[in-house]
């Protein structure tokens, strides 16, 4: 899925810069199962249910504190597709990325569209809503109205007074997370995730752990691989993220593969009668837009709300994700131009998970509160308190998290672990192919699979040779050759 704050204002200057428009979280080991306390979550089997569409859904019970397991439990939501018309190998669980996207959900809406038909005839598809996501201990900050201002707010800011509302609406957020969800904050980083994944391969009734992680989702999966090695049976990581690369790098090279994306998708959009700009024409209307929308909201037709300049570029993003979104995006920007951001504000919405009701999921609120823990910037702050509080710095919800982070950003190794599949995508948009390049070289077992492709992660995303090499390492656990690049389609 993606990574989502602090992308916007690097993708501005990366769309007027670029082309044509010129965890390893460090933990301590993790307790077995035979240790005190912990053997009975690891001794659970899940009470499945049907849940409508031939789906199938459970509670997992975890500690909240895994230093203290007799102490407070949540509960896990997962969901299920039994395997059905071939000879079932065992379960395989997914992760959609993030962090903040809900498994159950994204699982419902893409476990017979995004899964091959292979695939689903030999294994369970199983998800879940990681720790402080959907229906699992979710975390809450904001109230509709008051999210509303917070993705408005100008995230591209040019004078000490916008800097300084931008830096209040982040810190608006973190003293609305500490004040709604304040007990959980200390326990929804990755490495409690990934241990909650461990009991989950448990409760599955499967001695070791096939997965497969898309975007956020390679974190959760390296970092699972790192604490478990000799319980991995097979682990794809498709749309890598670099877990060595630091908070204040993050945006920097997500800003690089959003310039690659929209050059990309630039080439084609001239191919087309109804793209808005042309060769000699895209970086002016681009920089007009931008240049309006510092000025002022473009007109919304939908609903109340302004179309600001944090909006239009949140729509763009989004349309980026996906090279089937382009003829939207082509759509979408000619309309901008003419001053109407109504679609770009409905393509924001989809990409923030603001519903037909006004509510928002708690994707952004768990987006921050996991990222906080995993990229911590507050040191940073704490030796830049004084420009944030006078704007001459910019800062982010991390920069005024109530909970202080232990992290340190470093290679994941995985030592001991099996083959591990790699999948980067040439020009994927959120996580660029040097985050595939480097993961698949700090682990241990990496196998790196390229993808000459644009978009977000690769399997199930229409290419025949990313789908059966995929396929055939999750059945025989035997991996594609170092190097494999299956070719663009």
């Amino acid at each position: 899925m993606r990574r989502l704050l602090g992308i916007i204002t690097p993708l501005v200057i990366g769309l007027l810069s670029a082309g044509f428009v010129t965890a390893g979280p460090a933990a301590a080991q993790p307790a077995q199962a035979s240790d005190g306390g912990l053997s009975a979550y690891y001794g659970q089997r899940l009470a499945w249910t049907p849940c409508k569409g031939g789906f199938q859904c459970a509670k997992l019970k975890v500690p909240l504190d895994y230093t203290k397991p007799s102490g407070k439990r949540i509960e896990i939501a997962v969901i299920k597709l039994p395997a059905r018309g071939g000879k079932r190998l065992g379960s395989v669980v997914t992760n959609f990325g993030g962090p903040g996207g809900s498994g159950i959900d994204l699982l419902r809406a893409t476990a017979k569209t995004k899964f091959t038909a292979t695939l689903r005839s030999r294994f369970d598809l199983v998800s879940f809503d990681p720790r402080g996501v959907g229906a699992s201990a979710p975390v809450r900050c904001m109230p509709t109205a008051v999210a509303d201002w917070y993705h408005s707010v100008d995230d591209t800011p040019d004078s000490r007074a916008e800097v300084k509302m931008y830096n209040y609406a982040q810190l608006r957020l973190a003293q609305a997370c500490q004040a709604n969800s304040g007990a959980l904050l200390p326990f929804v980083g990755t490495p409690n995730a990934a241990r909650d994944m461990d009991v989950l391969r448990a409760a599955l009734g499967e001695s070791r752990l096939t997965y497969i992680g898309f975007s956020y989702g390679t974190l959760l999966g390296a970092t699972y691989a790192d604490l478990f090695p000799a319980r991995v049976r097979a682990l794809v990581l498709d749309g890598a993220e670099d877990p060595s690369v630091k908070a204040g790098d993050f945006g920097a090279d997500q800003s690089a593969g959003f310039g690659v994306a929209f050059d990309s998708f630039a080439r084609d959009c001239f191919k087309h009668k109804d793209c808005p700009f042309t060769k000699r024409t895209a970086v002016k209307r681009m920089r007009a837009l931008h240049d309006r929308t510092e000025k002022a909201p473009l007109v919304n037709t939908y609903d109340g709300r302004q179309a600001t300049q944090a909006i239009v570029y949140t729509g763009i993003q989004g349309l980026l994700y996906d090279q089937g979104a382009w003829p939207a995006l082509r759509q979408a920007l000619g309309q901008a131009f003419k001053g109407d951001g109504t679609l770009l504000l409905r393509y924001a919405d989809g990409y923030n998970e603001r519903g037909p009701d006004a509510t928002y999921t708690n994707l952004m609120e768990a987006h921050t509160a996991i990222d906080c823990l995993d990229h911590p910037t507050w040191r940073q702050a704490v030796r830049h308190a004084k420009a944030i509080r006078s704007g001459k710095r910019m800062a982010g919800p991390c920069d005024f998290w109530p909970v202080r982070s232990k992290t340190v950003n470093k290679a994941i190794h995985a030592k001991g672990a099996p083959p591990i599949l790699v999948v980067g995508t040439l020009r994927d948009p959120a996580t660029p192919y040097k985050w595939a390049k480097a993961l698949a070289a700090q682990l241990s077992s990496g196998v790196l699979l390229s993808f000459d492709g644009d978009g977000h992660t690769a399997y199930g995303t229409g290419s025949a040779c990313v789908d059966r090499t995929v396929d055939r390492y999750l059945i025989t656990r035997v991996p594609p050759r170092a190097g494999k690049m299956c070719p663009k389609i």
